[in-house]
């Protein structure tokens, strides 16, 4: 009787032990393949930058004479003073204003629709408004680059900084109203049933109940916006012409062809170009990964 149980409880205990003894192996096993293929990517993105700011520290006649990855022994900010005082405040200010007159528009307007297409689902007219803003996700901006010139023409608009606001207005609506939705969704509907209960009109329903509770989703979109908006070359490529009305990306075309071969100079524009939208990123990168996260989940 005494020895019955204890025979059977050391086979449970060997058993256990074996376990724990094959589960170490398993647990100290490294992705070797997977943590050699992230560096290999840090290696290819962290290159071309760390190349970018060290160039253009360089002397341009010391460029072509020097090893390109090795840092000049005499750094020089020359090239930086020279790309500020052609003009590049200007097309700091012209990208600010575009991007800025843009995004808080596009933002508002799409958290209102996205508002009205997911309270308002049982409506035919806001399903067919949903299905045209995802269409607008389905048409890239170069094939339309055409019509929306010929509507700037026709609006008198042309070679103006609205003429960059509007279409880019317009460009970011629909993954906007996308990325809002799919938040809005998650808002518990009794929040908004005791919202009416007390009295509250559908805008302050709006304002004081969703915007406080999608605002991860809001600074997404903002963060998003503002750098797809900030990097455009198209439009003000095709919408612009005289030099006041440049922007950043624009005036780095013309930079290359006003210094020549100065690649320094070139290079020390790029990297006071990028500034802003790495100092946008580190601000939201958490709410953009998150936001993008759940607007593609579903």
């Amino acid at each position: 009787m005494t020895t019955t149980p204890t025979r059977t409880r050391r086979p449970q205990k060997a058993t256990h032990r074996e376990g724990r003894r094959h589960s170490r192996p398993a647990a100290r096993r490294r992705n070797w393949a997977g943590g050699l293929a992230g560096w290999l990517w840090l290696a290819v993105v962290a290159v071309p930058l760390y190349w970018t700011l060290i160039t253009s520290l360089k002397d341009r006649s010391r460029y072509y004479a020097s090893n390109p990855l090795v840092p000049s022994s005499d750094p020089t900010l020359e090239n930086y003073r020279l790309v500020i005082e052609s003009d590049f405040l200007r097309y700091f200010a012209n990208s600010v204003v575009v991007t800025v007159g843009a995004v808080l528009p596009a933002v508002v307007f799409s958290f209102m629709a996205a508002y009205a297409i997911v309270r308002g689902w049982r409506m035919r007219a806001l399903r067919a408004m949903n299905g045209l803003f995802l269409m607008g996700l389905a048409i890239p901006l170069q094939a339309t680059v055409i019509p929306v010139y010929l509507i700037i023409i026709k609006l008198h608009l042309y070679d103006s900084l609205p003429a960059l606001i509007l279409p880019s207005i317009a460009f970011a609506i629909p993954l906007s109203v996308l990325v809002l939705a799919n938040f809005i969704r998650d808002v518990p509907k009794e929040l908004f049933d005791s919202m009416r209960v007390d009295g509250a009109t559908e805008w302050t329903t709006l304002w004081r109940l969703a915007a406080p509770l999608t605002r991860p989703a809001v600074l997404t979109v903002t963060v998003f916006n503002a750098l797809t908006i900030w990097n455009g070359f198209l439009l003000p490529l095709v919408l612009t012409q005289s030099p006041d009305r440049r922007t950043l990306p624009l005036a780095l075309w013309t930079f290359q062809g006003q210094y020549g071969v100065n690649v320094p100079a070139v290079l020390a524009a790029v990297v006071l170009t990028t500034l802003p939208v790495l100092a946008l990123y580190a601000f939201g990168r958490r709410q953009l990964l998150s936001g993008l996260t759940a607007g593609f989940s579903r």
